[in-house]
């Protein structure tokens, strides 16, 4: 059901800003509005590399999908938390490795849900799926995914800055457990979130974001993202700033920055 005068999904608030769509704002995309676009510049001004974080997320992701569809071999990914349709989409970054890629797309929010179906067109041979679900219900998640998904086979789960959403870490890993127990040996992990480690800006922005009226997100420290991947054998290099996993090689040879973003890839034996 949309609202008949903006032309989106009904109980969309454009008064209060909304993560997927700052995060949208960030990397470059439209569908965001005044409010969101607002508390994006003001965030900014308060941690200057906040847009920096964001665009090496997505980058992060891009890369390690591309290492799992090149790489490892996988042809199955499970999206969860995936945000509003940008550039480098999971499906776009598999398919065009291997066409026949298989991906289930999860949010809960009714915008990104109507955005990714509108525009989120999966090549001839492959799949791009979508289901409106929250991540704190893992067991429908993968129910669900058993639908559209070989659960017999591979999959890869993608958790991209969406597990500061949860506040209890304690809630957070036990997601992540039941969701990796539900996929079969071979199945992987990339996971990446903020952290508060490496700018004490970052903390002071997340705090700011709070105020805004948004869905907290609570940053996490490097350790504790590593935890994530307990039980997973990690891929090289390990849990580290995202623009240091494997990144493309430098134009002037110098390593990547560091940045308040850490994440990495794991294999389930």
């Amino acid at each position: 059901m949309t609202d008949e005068a903006s032309g989106e999904p009904s109980g969309i608030d454009t008064t209060v800003p909304h993560s997927a769509r700052i995060w949208n704002y960030w990397l470059g995309g439209r569908d965001n509005y005044e409010v969101d676009r607002v508390a994006g510049d003001r965030l900014a001004e308060t941690s200057p590399d906040v847009v920096r974080v964001a665009r090496a997320s997505r980058a992060f992701t891009a890369r390690s999908v591309g290492y799992l569809a090149r790489t490892a071999g996988v042809r199955q990914f499970l999206d969860i938390g995936a945000g509003l349709p940008t550039a480098e989409n999971t499906h776009e970054t598999a398919q065009r490795i291997e066409p026949t890629a298989r991906v289930l797309y999860v949010d809960k929010d009714p915008l990104v849900i109507a955005h990714a179906r509108a525009r989120l067109v999966s090549g001839p041979k492959g799949s791009a799926d979508y289901l409106r679900a929250d991540l704190r219900d893992p067991g429908r998640i993968l129910d669900e995914a058993a639908r559209t998904m070989d659960l017999s086979r591979p999959v890869a789960l993608i958790l991209s800055n969406v597990l500061g959403h949860v506040g209890d870490y304690r809630q957070a890993r036990s997601i992540v457990r039941r969701l990796m127990a539900g996929l079969p040996p071979g199945s992987h992990l990339s996971l990446n979130d903020g952290t508060g480690v490496v700018r004490p800006e970052s903390r002071r922005a997340a705090r700011q974001y709070a105020a805004t009226g948004a869905v907290p997100y609570h940053l996490r420290t490097p350790r504790q993202i590593a935890g994530f991947f307990d039980g997973l054998e990690l891929v090289p290099p390990g849990v580290v700033s995202c623009p240091r996993w494997n990144p493309d090689p430098p134009p002037d040879g110098e390593p990547a920055r560091e940045l308040d973003v850490f994440g990495g890839v794991g294999r389930k034996s």
